[in-house]
């Protein structure tokens, strides 16, 4: 899949204030500081689309862009942002959780995972619950180009260990670098496939 263009269209602060739409979305998502704004600006290829913040948890709302006037990709808010307050949290949750099992056009949610950590507990109870809800994600580990090979399918392994405790089929993986564009044809490739077979 080729990007022609890719427009910031709207920031909803909760479920209710997600726009109507009929196009197919692919929603983005990763515990804090796993670095989501940098692959949605490589695989968009436009540098400040998603804004990239030192700070994790920057971002707070549900955003969507529009990507070839064709399909949307949703950037949401990162889960486990330790500072904010447990009543803050609880509402990021919620929305979150919301938007993940009523949005009717969500195809598929990209969970990214940072390739340098063993399997941590709040990404896999992340997907535990898309599991319990039947929503279609894959993983994506990011960072590839500060881990080694080996030591990055040392992780991938590890996590699907901990995953067949719970499922029985295990999602498609990818593995990507925000710095080198490594995995970003794959991944587009993958949600062009998605959308033609969407439309049959």
């Amino acid at each position: 899949m080729q990007i022609h263009s890719a427009t910031f269209e709207i920031s909803s602060p909760d479920y209710e204030a997600c726009p109507e739409s009929e196009l197919p979305e692919f929603a983005f998502i990763g515990r804090s500081n796993v670095g989501k704004s940098s692959l949605i600006n490589t695989l968009t290829n436009v540098k400040d689309l998603a804004i990239v913040s030192s700070k994790p948890g920057r971002t707070r709302l549900i955003n969507f862009f529009k990507i070839n006037k064709k399909w949307t990709l949703v950037d949401l808010p990162g889960y486990g942002y330790a500072k904010a307050s447990g009543q803050a949290r609880g509402k990021f949750n919620q929305f979150v959780s919301d938007y993940l099992a009523q949005r009717e056009n969500l195809c598929c949610v990209f969970v990214l995972i940072d390739s340098r950590l063993t399997p941590q507990k709040i990404d896999l109870e992340f997907t535990k619950w898309l599991v319990e809800y039947e929503i279609p994600f894959v993983l994506v580990y990011t960072k590839t180009d500060k881990v080694k090979p080996a030591a990055v399918q040392k992780t991938i392994e590890q996590f699907k260990e901990k995953m067949l405790e719970y499922c029985t089929g295990l999602p498609r993986v990818y593995t990507c670098s925000a710095k080198t564009t490594y995995g970003r044809r794959d991944i587009l490739d993958f949600i062009g496939l998605a959308i033609a077979s969407d439309e049959k």
